[in-house]
């Protein structure tokens, strides 16, 4: 399989659940937003974000103007939050701190949409 494809398969998936879930257990916004608050949860994430960004760039660092792109744009995004958050805990908490709940529904639909965008990439539903 095609590493473009497999990693469209899994970002489109991991976005359109995470939808989902926070769509049925609004709470967890919350407690995200908490959670984001203590710097044990902040290091901790920043590994994951690190780690997960890294191997989508060690993977797939392909710079195409195509759909392609939001894959590689995703793992530096990844690698980019890790690094500040290890780095700068407290900007980072700050930024969170910021940040609107209005501004996140309108986002995590934009991401919805891109995650069914790339779920028809990976298994051609409907033909472009």
């Amino acid at each position: 399989m095609d590493i473009s494809i497999f990693l469209a398969k899994f970002w489109g998936w991991y976005l359109i659940i995470f939808f989902v879930l926070l769509l049925f257990y609004p709470k967890r916004i919350k407690q995200l937003f908490e959670y984001a608050k203590d710097e044990k949860f902040m290091l901790l994430s920043s590994f994951l974000a690190i780690t997960i960004g890294l191997l989508n760039i060690v993977a797939h660092n392909i710079w195409k103007a195509d759909w392609r792109v939001i894959i590689t744009l995703f793992g530096w995004l990844a690698l980019s939050k890790g690094i500040v958050r290890f780095t700068f805990p407290h900007v980072a908490m700050k930024l969170i701190n910021q940040f609107s709940f209005k501004w996140f529904h309108f986002i995590m639909f934009l991401l919805f949409i891109v995650g069914v965008m790339l779920l028809n990439q990976a298994y051609v539903w409907v033909q472009f």
